[in-house]
């Protein structure tokens, strides 16, 4: 995933995490999901694929 368009995505937290920055950030993609540290925006990040994603939020659902 490129990490231009991965940037420029709109990233969200979790309503759980109140006013801390001490969580996960996450955008949703077309062909996935990208995941970085909300303490460090320009920081690095992980993206996944679709299936993966998917997976991931069914085992913590």
């Amino acid at each position: 995933m490129e990490d231009v368009r991965v940037r420029e995505s709109s990233w969200r937290k979790s309503s759980y995490s109140a006013a801390g920055n001490e969580c996960v950030e996450v955008a949703i993609l077309g062909d996935g999901a990208a995941v970085r540290d909300s303490k460090d925006p320009h920081g690095g990040f992980f993206a996944v694929p679709e299936a993966a994603w998917t997976t991931f939020l069914a085992a913590v659902k």
